[in-house]
């Protein structure tokens, strides 16, 4: 099952003191704010979660997998992200893997 921003607010709100109006907008001000940032090209690094990078990707050579048919991909900027360490454990020990 998908976290979805819904599920975000409804723990806010459950978690915390505030109304369910401002626990929306907390969540929304917290989203518009990591939009922007990816926005402007700047990297967003929340500890213990991860890193979001904008990267940059060239333009490129490709292909319609159903017809075949060669096309040109256009350059673009995308978003890439990496988890930190922390996270990484966690999911591999709830996996029962180890870890690195």
């Amino acid at each position: 099952m998908a976290l979805t921003k819904e599920n975000i607010i409804n723990e806010v709100y459950e978690t915390s003191q505030l109304p369910k109006n401002r626990s929306r907008e907390v969540v929304e001000t917290a989203l518009e704010l990591m939009k922007g940032t990816l926005a402007t090209g700047d990297d967003l690094l929340i500890s213990g979660f991860g890193k979001f990078m904008v990267k940059d990707k060239k333009a490129r050579r490709g292909r319609n997998p159903q017809t075949r048919a060669d096309l040109q991909l256009r350059a673009r900027r995308v978003v890439v992200f990496k988890t930190s360490g922390v996270l990484r454990r966690r999911i591999n020990e709830a996996a029962g893997l180890e870890s690195d």
